[in-house]
């Protein structure tokens, strides 16, 4: 469906899995939420091969239908964040390499290039959004395969989605205004490692930097500050109860604390048909050169930008 009249401005993320949604960019879509932005998930497969890493709830129960219960953590996630809408792509779990879940013909890295584009662009034209936030290409420091085939649809899909030639039977074309990629510079990283040490706490950042985490600050073009919502993150984060412990060390560093030493969700304008910041200037808003007199942004106490 698309945005109701009253919500103009329409947001989609793509993700991978149940639990992405939760640790990439939920804050931002939080406000956006809050601010009356349609905000649209996809995900594109069910988790099924994720396995179960919070020990509280490895029980017998749980795993017989895992599947059924990450779907269900996935809905409650959706439920905290804000999100007005779930669609999913629909494909299996793929698994790591070399895994014999990874061998299975109907998981999303194995299926055809083109079908997975056409799913992702009959979303898009339904959903109509402004904005499409979805994975860059790392294949050096993560590469699961469908966080890899995550990019390889989405820059073919906001190129075809508004191509009425492409893809007849998708529904009325519709061209997104801006592509955007979301990750963790370095120097977010480096913050965030460096307040759990302050806390006292272990870091469990240490082992990217152990895993030659790569410096690509420069890259990042837009800074939404998130600070207001990031309790709604860490709500989002525990509904995934087979995913996060609540009192593992992901969890330990307070919303206070983060706030205080990187209060941002940090993005890469990859495409654009409105513009782009010129050298030197960074984009607060993922809607900057869409917002009209009719559809300003909400009024929000900011911090100074990084």
């Amino acid at each position: 469906m698309a945005a109701p009249a009253n919500a103009s401005l329409c947001v989609l993320s793509v993700h991978a899995h149940p639990d992405d949604e939760a640790s990439k960019g939920a804050a931002t879509v939080a406000r956006y939420h809050d601010e009356g932005v349609w905000c649209v998930l996809v995900c594109c497969t069910g988790g099924e091969a994720g396995d179960i890493l919070n020990q509280a709830a490895d029980t017998p129960a749980v795993r017989s239908r895992l599947p059924a219960v990450r779907v269900e953590e996935l809905e409650a996630s959706v439920a905290a964040i804000g999100y007005d809408e779930l669609r999913w792509l629909g494909y299996h779990d793929s698994g790591m390499p070399d895994t014999e879940t990874n061998a299975r013909p109907d998981n999303f890295a194995n299926a055809p290039l083109d079908e997975a584009v056409g799913r992702l662009v009959t979303i898009i034209r339904a959903a109509r959004p402004q904005v499409i936030v979805t994975y860059a290409d790392d294949r050096q420091f993560y590469p699961h395969p469908d966080h890899i085939r995550v990019h390889e649809i989405s820059v073919p899909a906001f190129e075809a989605a508004g191509d009425a030639t492409r893809y007849p039977d998708a529904g009325p074309a519709w061209r997104p205004s801006k592509l955007y990629y979301t990750g963790f510079s370095r120097r977010r990283v480096q913050a965030l490692h460096d307040a759990y040490l302050r806390q006292g706490e272990e870091s469990p950042y240490a082992r990217w930097f152990e895993r030659d985490f790569p410096d690509h600050d420069e890259r990042f073009t837009t800074f939404v500050d998130v600070g207001p919502w990031l309790g709604r993150r860490r709500a989002a984060l525990l509904a995934h109860r087979t995913q996060v412990d609540p009192d593992g060390f992901w969890m330990r560093l307070p919303d206070e604390v983060i706030r205080e030493v990187f209060p941002w969700d940090e993005y890469v304008l990859a495409r654009s048909t409105v513009g782009r910041p010129a050298p030197g200037e960074r984009e607060d808003d993922l809607f900057a050169g869409l917002r009209t007199p009719e559809r300003p942004a909400a009024r929000v106490d900011t911090l100074q930008r990084p």
